[in-house]
């Protein structure tokens, strides 16, 4: 009860800042992504925060696999481990990890939390607790090359036939013209948290639901999911390249970055890297709402997705901990990573922005993609969720690599899904 009061008080002298001469040095060690650029920014901002308070970060580095990097942060957690004080984790994080991470509601004043969009400030929530702070968000879009679209008079597609059919014709335009190493279509397909995303987006798209409904009803056995991963299969080895089943995001963006693809689906950082300068695309790129399937129940689907911020309970640094988490979340900090990384903000303020507009033109379509978002079904599968995205993956890659048959797999993964449950309902 003690260590509760007294982590109470120290978030709120967080509020305020901490003074680079109100206590001793300290190091505070932080785990951020490596993909992309993010370790990148990550350094540069935790540096400029250590440098106004006196205090010294460390970079942690950890598996670029978002599945190993879970396990990993599990382990340490368990153990109680006071290796990392600050924790980067995904937005399907929150609920699995939460026994471990400190609540960071007082870091929040309620203008702060009416910016940051509400449905991660729910996402990060668990049993009254904010664990997290929203950092960046995300949600897939469509990558394409606007000069091969141009050259072959293609609009840019709408539903996924289109997309198909024009990445074949560009192709084929392209291997007459003596470029027969272009593919059609490349996106996440090795057996991991970013083919989830993926899958999910098709399956939605044709009305297929999102796995688990919002009641804890397994759904994902209907002829529409099946419809969705047969037409993906289908890809494989015309539009998409065989070894898309091992790409995760950066294969996906060095093949497209590299001038080798007409499509790609990824996230929002890759703007920023694909019109870098030495970038052999710069100039080159448009960027699209994904293409819907067919059907009544047809619509344009991306994943939500996006990281936060969270403090572990075991810190031996608490204040610290919570007041660098204050610093890379505050608005500064995330319209700097919006403009060198294209990292989406969390505070809908600053899609008003006229820089951060100029720089990510996207943006100005991207707050009715994130309101129409699928968010994967953490929330009602909890700490459980790792296990439904596992079999879902497994189930997915096993149909995609032409194992089975997708209506066939979709019976196995229900009944599979429900027995998770332990009584037919999350």
């Amino acid at each position: 009860m003690l260590r509760i009061f007294a982590v109470a008080a120290a978030i709120l002298v967080v509020n305020a800042g901490l003074s680079a001469n109100a206590r001793a040095e300290v190091t505070i060690s932080i785990s951020c992504s490596s993909l992309g650029i993010e370790q990148q920014l990550c350094k540069s901002s935790s540096d400029a925060w250590a440098k106004a308070t006196g205090n010294k970060v460390k970079l942690v580095s950890t598996p670029a696999d978002a599945n190993e990097r879970l396990a990993l942060y599990q382990t340490m957690l368990a153990a109680q481990a006071k290796d990392i004080d600050v924790f980067q984790i995904d937005v399907i994080w929150p609920a699995i990890l939460a026994p471990h991470l400190m609540d960071l509601t007082a870091m929040l004043s309620e203008q702060d939390r009416s910016d940051h969009f509400k449905v991660l400030v729910d996402n990060n929530t668990v049993d009254g607790k904010l664990v997290a702070v929203p950092w960046f968000m995300d949600a897939g879009l469509l990558y394409y090359r606007k000069d091969l679209l141009e050259k072959y008079g293609k609009e840019v597609p709408k539903t996924w036939t289109e997309l198909t059919d024009t990445a074949k014709a560009i192709m084929e335009g392209e291997k007459q013209a003596g470029k027969s190493g272009l593919q059609g279509y490349v996106w996440q397909g090795r057996a991991y948290e970013g083919l989830t995303c993926n899958a999910l987006e098709w399956i939605a798209s044709y009305g297929g639901g999102s796995i688990v409904n919002a009641d804890g009803e397994v759904t994902i056995d209907n002829p529409q999911a099946a419809q969705a991963l047969d037409m993906a299969k289908n890809w494989i080895g015309t539009i998409s390249p065989k070894g898309v089943l091992s790409y995760s995001e950066e294969e996906s963006r060095g093949v497209f970055q590299s001038g080798n693809a007409v499509f790609m689906r990824n996230w929002p950082y890759a703007w920023a890297l694909a019109n870098a300068d030495d970038s052999p695309v710069k100039g080159k790129v448009g960027v699209a709402v994904l293409p819907h399937g067919e059907g009544p129940d047809a619509r344009n689907a991306s994943a939500l997705g996006g990281q936060n911020l969270a403090v572990s309970s075991y810190s031996a640094h608490p204040e610290e901990a919570a007041d660098l988490v204050r610093y890379l979340t505050s608005a500064q900090e995330q319209k700097r990573r919006a403009l060198e990384g294209s990292f989406n903000p969390t505070l809908r303020s600053l899609y008003s922005d006229t820089e951060l507009l100029t720089a990510n033109p996207f943006y100005e379509d991207f707050l009715p993609i994130v309101e129409s978002a699928v968010p994967r079904p953490s929330t009602v599968t909890g700490r459980r969720y790792n296990q439904v995205s596992s079999a879902f993956v497994r189930t997915v890659h096993g149909t995609l690599s032409g194992q089975r048959t997708a209506s066939a797999v979709l019976v196995d993964l229900n009944k599979e899904l429900e027995r998770l449950s332990r009584g037919g309902k999350w």
